[in-house]
């Protein structure tokens, strides 16, 4: 999964970057500091590898990852090339979901691109830039479909349905606002248009509003405008999320009981990227080690068994299964069979968030 952190310059983008994947991108008070995207791999948090570590008495734990993609900072203009803009843009189309940094903090020792403080202008001039490139894209995919359909009467519902998404570009409004069939979504979601993209809004606060941003009046912005896109949005601060990043585990967790919260920021935008794509993890236990694998929601057994091997998607015969909780409230897969609750689950089975799954396959 890569996700592309993005936003105007000096919002906070690669200080983000910085802590979640303690990658040390260069963050400097000037714009474009940053110009190939810095990549980050992070290790999805999951507890539950650890109770299973402990219970098969595994050697090691491996969890699954996100990669983070530090974008640099777009500016009004990038879609006609201002600021590095196409560079820059090309690069956001190579990730599955858009994390939109958003200043939402006051301090006079770090520039605002625009010399004032604005998180619905910052939203705007992003999402202006993106659905800008998409209309460009979008006139010639039009213009290539209206030749086909001379020829093949079938492509008039292709040309129907990109006249639809170039109209509501045409307003402003971005591409991933749209009500569409399951199958337009798919047609849509191929066009790989940036305003398609899912987003995850990322309020950047100052340390003294982390623990009340419901109280700040610059994050209710953002909040009400995600709702308007059906969007989620993640308040953080990223020079305390900076501090956690150097934290052990014990000292990690007192801190945020100190400040209040109930975790960091970097697994509220892990939980809210897996909500967001639509995916769920489920686990494989045993001596050797202990793992946690990324699916879709509503992926069937064979399939995410081709998660781990595509012999065992092709040979695949069953899928010993039972849900973690279970397990954990047992204490071992030999009391969890004698109690009937590991299931034998077939081709049809969809694997659901937390499974512990050995699978049977034969090739």
């Amino acid at each position: 999964m890569k996700l592309g952190i993005v936003g105007l310059p000096n919002v906070g983008k690669s200080t983000l970057f910085n802590a979640i994947t303690k990658a040390g991108a260069e963050s400097a008070n000037y714009p474009f500091c940053t110009i190939e995207p810095n990549v980050g791999v992070v290790s999805v948090p999951d507890k539950r590898l650890d109770v299973l570590r402990d219970m098969y008495d595994s050697k090691k734990i491996v969890h699954t990852a996100i990669e983070f993609y530090d974008i640099a900072g777009l500016v009004r203009g990038a879609s006609k090339g201002e600021g590095l803009g196409n560079q820059f843009l090309s690069h956001i189309r190579e990730v599955a979901a858009i994390v939109h940094v958003v200043r939402c903090f006051e301090d006079e020792n770090v520039v605002h691109v625009d010399g004032k403080i604005g998180p619905l202008d910052d939203i705007e001039t992003i999402n202006i830039e993106l659905i800008l490139s998409d209309a460009e894209l979008l006139e010639r995919r039009i213009a290539k479909t209206i030749k086909q359909a001379k020829a093949d009467k079938s492509a008039l519902a292709e040309l129907e349905i990109l006249e639809r998404v170039k109209k509501v570009l045409e307003d402003g409004v971005s591409a991933r606002t749209m009500e569409l069939t399951p199958e337009e979504r798919d047609f849509v979601k191929s066009l790989n248009l940036l305003s398609f993209k899912p987003v995850i809004y990322c309020a950047n606060v100052s340390e003294d509003d982390v623990a009340s941003s419901s109280e700040n009046t610059l994050v209710k912005q953002v909040r009400d405008f995600a709702a308007s896109e059906n969007a989620e949005v993640v308040v953080i601060c990223g020079k305390i999320e900076q501090e956690i990043a150097e934290l052990d585990d014990e000292d990690r967790q007192g801190f945020l009981e100190e400040l209040g919260l109930k975790e960091s920021g970097l697994e509220q935008l892990i939980h809210s990227s897996y909500h967001l794509l639509d995916l769920i993890s489920f686990l494989t236990a045993g001596p050797q080690e202990v793992r946690a694998w990324t699916i879709r929601r509503g992926t069937k057994a064979p399939q995410a068994g081709g998660k781990i091997h595509s012999d065992i998607e092709r040979g695949f015969i069953r899928a010993e299964t039972i849900a973690f909780e279970d397990l954990k409230t047992l204490g071992t897969m030999s009391a969890a069979k004698d109690l009937g609750k590991v299931r034998l689950e077939g081709k049809d089975y969809t694997v659901q968030d937390g499974d512990v799954i050995l699978f049977r396959f034969n090739v």
